[in-house]
């Protein structure tokens, strides 16, 4: 890919994710080597499932046992953060062996504290030219606005949850 550029999917609404993982699949469709991380998120995905069988797709390691964060004492905390930190680090040192990479929930692990602001929008800013980067999350801070080519905004309208509705296997995850 001559230039890549950067996507932000944001807001409140479901389907971040599963917008990320649609663009991620045509990547690869395309013969692009896309590396895929989650962050506080446990692994178990149906999509991960599928994608980790082909050729194309690196899925990075993810924090087993993760919570969601209220949930999370400080020491899990620290846990998460060191984890987090890491693989940011791991994503960057490997970025020149692909050619599309998700952070799925990477605004998440910033405004969590997870992860510096500062080291993903350094990644962000000195990526090899053609690595095209899809980051998701919820309420991002205004330099990762700046930081973005593309920002695509979900918005809940009406979600099943709000009748006491959980996520479904194979669905939501």
């Amino acid at each position: 890919m001559e230039r890549g550029l950067v996507h932000l999917y944001c807001g409140d609404g479901k389907g971040k994710t599963t917008a990320a993982i649609g663009l991620a699949v045509r990547a690869a469709g395309r013969g692009l080597r896309v590396g895929i991380a989650q962050f506080l998120k446990s692994g178990d995905s149906g999509e991960l499932l599928i994608l980790s069988g082909l050729e194309m797709v690196r899925i990075f390691p993810f924090l087993k046992d993760v919570k969601f964060t209220f949930a999370m004492s400080e020491d899990e905390r620290r846990t998460a953060r060191e984890f987090y930190t890491g693989l940011l680090e791991k994503i960057k040192n490997l970025s020149s062996e692909f050619d599309f990479i998700l952070l799925d929930e990477a605004v998440s692990a910033v405004t969590e504290s997870f992860i510096e602001l500062a080291s993903l929008l350094e990644f962000i800013k000195n990526r090899p030219s053609g690595l095209e980067m899809v980051i998701t999350g919820r309420n991002p801070p205004e330099e990762l606005i700046n930081a973005a080519d593309y920002i695509s905004e979900i918005r809940c309208a009406k979600h099943p949850y709000q009748k006491g509705i959980g996520a479904r296997k194979g669905i939501e995850w």
